[in-house]
């Protein structure tokens, strides 16, 4: 089975972005298709707000859950809280995951979670394939 996932995060912090999409790649019998609006996509340019929340919009309709980064910097993300809230309206599991090592996280996006795991393949895993 292929997971349909919409990965929200901040373009700033793409590193932990990339080390996710390592740990999922990484995991032996796990496949998924990846509907998030990574840096480089053209759509990241937009000169109007609106114009990036329908495409967000759109690639999120493919997605069976969305996973969220749950650093404490998604607390004061515009976006991430737009994300929240289109993955809500559009009744998406949403998978709260805290950063590797991190003493503070985002009660924002804790509070929005059908689900929080720590940072660890397996758990994050589990999470997916629960939805």
């Amino acid at each position: 089975m292929t997971y349909h996932l919409f990965i929200s995060h901040s373009w700033n912090y793409s590193n932990t972005y990339n080390d996710l999409i390592r740990l999922l790649d990484s995991k032996a019998y796990f496949s998924y298709k990846n509907y998030s609006v990574p840096k480089d996509d053209p759509i990241h340019n937009a000169p109007y707000d609106y114009q990036l929340k329908a495409a967000i919009r759109n690639q999120m309709q493919h997605a069976s859950c969305v996973l969220i980064l749950a650093g404490v910097y998604s607390t004061y993300s515009k976006w991430i809280n737009i994300e929240i809230q289109l993955a809500q309206e559009m009744g998406k599991k949403i998978i709260a995951i805290e950063p590797w090592a991190s003493e503070r996280t985002s009660l924002v996006v804790k509070r929005a979670a059908n689900d929080i795991v720590k940072w660890n393949t397996d758990s994050i895993v589990r999470a997916i394939r629960g939805y």
